[in-house]
């Protein structure tokens, strides 16, 4: 009887496996379907170095014009003005991982197949470093200087226009918020409000949050942690968890979109998700976590970038198996070069703001 098999290191497998690691990775990452090549994505991939060398991308950003023109028979020579141009960058950088078994006595113990195992725990282990990257860049997670679950670069803090905090201010430190400012309603409404009416005459760079187009709807996204959303599902005021239980989330928006996939609900045009890993606050002296405060991170379109380096077809990772000892025991590495951080323009965050609030777990 023939057999087809694949042997450690056979072209053809490690091929198929390096395209179900990236495939399957991305099926149990949270945030992926907010991960996209369009300009309609929270976080848009770009792809200069998937397809050529380099490490480093440059985006820029044309300001709109501010100047009032010239009327009439005025002279226009002289008042033209000058365009305002800023820059972002976003680097990548290789990150991998691996397993190895403790040989073929180890195998012959027990019903499982070690390989098999190292695929899945692989799969496992991307899709949550993938969310660390996503959740911590987004929010300005300073506390995490370890740029392996930074997006391979260093964490950008928000800045003061791009933040909100449980008392309704952005001045407030992460640190001293207290047992008062939790989560509610009204932070959504500051937030939308806030991502309509940022301008630019306040600071050079600073523009208003540019909505998601979701089936010809403008739409924002908001991730909020277990802790706030239980706070604001238990909010006793009128008018709370109620409104975003009578919201038009219809059916076909729902089932048609995957941003609406898992919502909680929506308010205010903005979809709300829960996610474990929205991360804590920072304290403004130290640079430690404030464990009792989570951040919020309200977002519209392009509020992040991500780069993958080249690798000549559709799978992102690199599968690599190996014998070691004789033979005797296998090991199996997946790697990817690849980069996320937020977008900002001189200084200032382009479509994300955090809000801040007091949100402890809760005994039962």
């Amino acid at each position: 009887m023939s057999l087809t098999s694949y042997g450690v290191n056979d072209p053809k497998a490690v091929k198929l496996w390096s395209k179900k690691v990236f495939t399957e990775a991305l099926k149990t990452c949270y945030a992926s379907r907010f991960i996209g090549k369009g300009s309609d994505n929270v976080v848009q991939i770009m792809e200069e170095t998937s397809k050529g060398p380099g490490d480093t991308i440059t985006v820029p950003v044309r300001m709109q014009l501010t100047g009032a023109g010239v009327q009439g028979d005025g002279t226009l020579e002289g008042n033209e003005e000058a365009l305002t141009m800023f820059n972002d960058k976003v680097v990548i950088d290789q990150l991998r991982h691996a397993v190895r078994s403790g040989g073929k006595m180890s195998q012959q113990r027990v019903p499982f197949n070690v390989r098999n195992e190292a695929k899945n725990g692989l799969v496992d282990w991307w899709a949550g470093r993938l969310d660390y990257w996503f959740f911590n860049v987004l929010a300005g997670n300073t506390a995490v200087t370890d740029t392996r679950y930074t997006g391979n670069q260093a964490v950008v803090q928000p800045d003061s226009n791009h933040r909100l905090v449980g008392d309704g201010t952005v001045g407030t430190a992460d640190d001293a918020i207290t047992n008062t400012m939790k989560f509610q309603l009204s932070h959504i409404d500051k937030c939308v409000e806030l991502a309509g009416t940022l301008d630019q005459s306040t600071a050079a760079g600073l523009v208003p949050l540019r909505p998601i187009n979701i089936m010809g709807e403008k739409k924002f996204v908001m991730f909020l942690h277990d802790y706030q959303v239980y706070d604001l599902r238990t909010n006793a005021g009128s008018g709370q968890w109620l409104d975003i239980q009578k919201a038009a989330m219809t059916g076909g928006q729902i089932s048609k979109n995957p941003i609406y996939t898992g919502a909680l609900g929506e308010y205010n045009n903005t979809i709300l998700h829960k996610a474990p890993r929205v991360p804590t606050g920072v304290n403004s002296t130290t640079g430690a976590a404030v464990t009792t405060v989570r951040r919020a991170i309200f977002c519209g379109a392009q509020a992040g970038l991500m780069a993958f380096g080249q690798d000549g077809g559709p799978s992102k990772m690199d599968w690599v198996e190996e014998l070691f000892d004789y033979k005797n025991q296998l090991g199996v590495s997946c790697g990817l070069i690849a980069g996320m951080k937020k977008t900002q323009f001189n200084s200032l965050d382009f479509g994300v703001i955090t809000v801040s609030t007091y949100a402890a777990k809760h005994t039962p």
